[in-house]
């Protein structure tokens, strides 16, 4: 899905404009007006609540995308080295003790696994990010918006609002 980010000088630009999109029979999955840190306004939401502009939350969603499929998977494989290596570490455990301590030791490795490889992911969108992030410190409106696959944003509509920069984020 098509995202871009419109920067905007003004609260009263933003709000028309966004008034202008909801007026046009045109199809928005995604209209949200971001506030300049240290405003507050009721119709705009903080930059840090919206998962595509924040990367600790795209990281935090990867990570636990991950951990569902590899701490199972680790505690299979910790229970089946446990049986196949003949190792006695636990044997105090008794015979069914043992393996689902290895199986336990094995869940704890994948998730360890699912935060190392989160973090080593780079995400698409850090440079524009990163270019959104220092208009938003120069107290600057952003207007995100997302339209289904395969459309269009209106850009005559967009460009009618004379924003200072768009920034395009990869498609999801």
């Amino acid at each position: 899905m098509p995202v871009c980010v419109l920067v905007l000088k003004e609260l009263k630009d933003a709000t028309s404009l966004r008034q202008r999109l909801d007026a046009e029979p045109f199809p928005l999955r995604q209209c949200l007006l971001v506030a300049p840190e240290g405003e507050d306004n009721a119709a705009a939401v903080a930059m840090d609540q919206v998962d595509l502009l924040n990367p600790s939350l795209a990281r935090q969603r990867r990570q636990r995308s991950m951990a569902r499929w590899l701490m199972p998977f680790g505690f299979f494989a910790g229970l089946t080295f446990t049986q196949i290596t003949n190792l006695e570490t636990f044997s105090a455990l008794g015979p069914w003790g043992e393996p689902v301590v290895g199986g336990l030791l094995g869940l704890g490795s994948g998730l360890m696994g699912s935060y190392a490889a989160a973090a080593s992911v780079p995400s698409d969108n850090e440079d524009g990010v990163r270019i959104l992030r220092n208009r938003h410190e120069e107290r600057r409106w952003l207007l995100l918006l997302e339209t289904p696959s395969g459309v269009e944003p209106p850009w005559q509509l967009l460009q009618s609002a004379r924003p200072l920069q768009v920034v395009r984020l990869s498609e999801l």
